[in-house]
């Protein structure tokens, strides 16, 4: 199967860092079809061979079982070619179309990594010169839109010139392995799901926790804030994948067709619930493992007096019968004390112990994300010989760790993603009504934000976050995994 990729943004920060040593790692791994070209679209005036030696430089920053051998990279280069055009013009576009009419691709996948407000635009011109048929894909990376209205209108622009079927909605956390193995766990095995309901599970807690700050972003991040950046998208993914029903089948619609029954019935927001159960903090100056670091608001391109949030940590319910009554907590932010994202299910304790157990320990399910991907099981047994009337219980796990089980064969997440907007599945990609209901759900949360004269709540870079998230978690007499 013969396909062009038209990477939109060919010099940006996310084709250097993500796409290409995806791509490269497909092309290693030999998934990568046949008949293949690969095509960088930028503003910079670069011959083919000029860009192909950036992008060989930039493999030098890699991990090293990652780089290619010169023989390697040779024959990936010969993928790799380069267009000049200038977004705004249509002449370019026109220049556009004809490389591509030249060959004829079985599909033309175009993936739009630039700055979200040229999303529609780029799409417009696409259409204005005929490259919308039935064989082009469009990927687009998130924010797509601000809040509910902004993403509405990107949307309706899209159905303009697309069918639905051909945009490809990116949210990479939904191609990472460990994610794709809780839809195995759920769906694959009989083991999990008689347990996966309120009978048995007190509360499920999720978690995407990063130690860096705002770097070079400052400018981008003080227009978005956490909420928009990581909840709004990420986070309630990882919650649909989760709490959805079983689907009639693994094809796509029949996937996200639960996703979205997930969303609309989420516990609706009001100004009280916003203000118990929604926390939303800043770092301030701190301390990183040993080092000094800046407060948000001494970061470049923050405004000064800036209330953009750095931190949410929030508690909803699923109002539906499986989940009626658990709580589900999300905690997402950025100079915190380590990078880690995971999953943690807790079940409830014994109905009836017969066994002298430590306090508050139960079964748990961790899900772990990054900076590991696997998956722990915590249960309690009992050890060494005791002679007790009432025998002591201790806390164990199995451990199923991804990296040692599977190696090399495990794929990333943009690997993965990339292979099957060529292949045109959809099943990882979210739908517009989807990502709707999603917006809905956030927009009072920031509608509450914008009249709120208090703002977000400081603290220390290198810690967990504010203590009101831990208030928040322990009215309902649970602590968060670190605590246990």
């Amino acid at each position: 199967m013969s396909f062009d990729l038209v990477l939109f943004g060919g010099t940006g920060d996310l084709a250097w860092r993500k796409l290409m040593p995806a791509l490269f790692q497909a092309f290693r791994h030999r998934t990568l079809p046949e008949g293949g070209r690969i095509i960088a679209v930028a503003r910079d005036d670069l011959s083919d061979e000029q860009y192909r030696s950036r992008i060989k430089s930039r493999f030098d920053c890699v991990e090293l079982a990652k780089r290619p051998t010169p023989d390697e990279f040779a024959r990936f280069a010969a993928l790799l070619h380069y267009l000049r055009m200038d977004l705004s013009q249509t002449q370019d576009y026109q220049r556009l179309a004809q490389t591509l009419n030249a060959r004829a691709a079985d599909s033309v996948v175009m993936y739009v990594a630039t700055a979200p407000s040229l999303f529609t635009n780029v799409c417009e011109q696409i259409a204005a010169v005929g490259l919308n048929g039935p064989g082009t894909r469009v990927v687009l990376e998130k924010p797509l839109g601000h809040d509910l209205r902004s993403n509405r209108a990107i949307n309706d622009s899209l159905r303009r010139v697309l069918r639905e079927e051909q945009v490809f909605r990116i949210d990479h956390y939904l191609g990472k392995p460990s994610v794709q193995n809780l839809f195995a766990l759920r769906f694959g095995n009989a083991l999990f799901e008689p347990l996966w309901r309120r009978e048995t599970i007190a509360n499920i807690q999720i978690t995407i926790a990063e130690e860096l700050g705002v770097e070079t972003r400052g400018a981008f991040y003080d227009q978005t804030g956490a909420l928009r950046d990581m909840v709004q998208n990420h986070a309630l993914q990882l919650l649909c994948a989760i709490g959805m029903e079983p689907p009639i089948n693994s094809g796509a619609n029949a996937i996200r067709d639960e996703k979205l029954k997930v969303l609309q019935s989420l516990k609706p927001w009001t100004a009280d619930t916003i203000g118990q159960h929604v926390i939303r903090g800043q770092y301030a100056a701190g301390n990183t493992q040993g080092q000094a670091m800046p407060g948000y608001l001494q970061e470049k391109g923050v405004a000064p007096g800036s209330s953009t949030e750095t931190f949410v940590a929030l508690r909803t319910e699923i109002s539906n019968w499986r989940w009626a009554g658990v709580p589900f907590y999300i905690r997402t932010g950025k100079r915190l004390a380590g990078r880690d994202a995971h999953i943690v299910v807790n079940f409830h304790p014994v109905p009836h112990p017969i066994f002298r157990t430590p306090a508050g320990v139960a079964n748990r399910l961790v899900i772990n994300l990054q900076p590991k991907d696997g998956l722990e099981l915590h249960l309690l047994a009992q050890g060494a010989a005791q002679h007790q009337s009432e025998p002591a219980l201790s806390q164990v796990h199995l451990n199923l760790d991804f990296e040692q089980r599977f190696g090399t064969e495990r794929v990333g997440a943009y690997e993965r993603l990339l292979l099957d907007v060529i292949a045109g599945r959809l099943n990882l990609f979210v739908r517009s009504d989807e990502q709707q209901e999603a917006w809905r759900w956030v927009e009072p949360i920031l509608q509450h934000w914008q009249d709120d004269p208090v703002g977000p709540r400081p603290y220390a870079a290198g810690s967990w976050g504010p203590s009101a998230a831990s208030a928040m978690i322990a009215r309902d007499g649970y602590c968060w995994s670190e605590e246990v």
